[in-house]
């Protein structure tokens, strides 16, 4: 059994027992999130639209790895460099419930 939930603008295809990390959550460490599943499909293949719930719970809070922005412009002596680390919350999906 899968689902696919959203959240932070993207969309996640996530099964019992899986670990994936998202958009930072503002809930705190072991507290239980609820997601409303835009579709579900069990293990004979029959799929529902909206209808579903995804249980997980928050393992961590954290930063992704530093992304490097440079800016260059020709022949202008301009050279920027900027550093970015996106926060993300580590999510272990409970259940499915469809």
């Amino acid at each position: 059994m899968f689902a696919v939930i959203e959240t932070g603008g993207k969309q996640y295809k996530v099964e019992k027992g899986m670990r994936i990390r998202v958009e930072k959550l503002p809930q705190e460490e072991g507290q239980k999130v609820e997601f409303d599943a835009l579709m579900v499909a069990d293990d004979e293949g029959n799929v529902g639209f909206s209808k579903g719930k995804v249980i997980a719970e928050v393992l961590a809070h954290g930063k992704g790895k530093k992304v490097t922005v440079f800016k260059y412009k020709p022949k202008k002596n301009y050279k920027r460099w900027k550093g970015h680390r996106q926060l993300y919350t580590e999510l272990l999906i409970k259940d499915i419930k469809a």
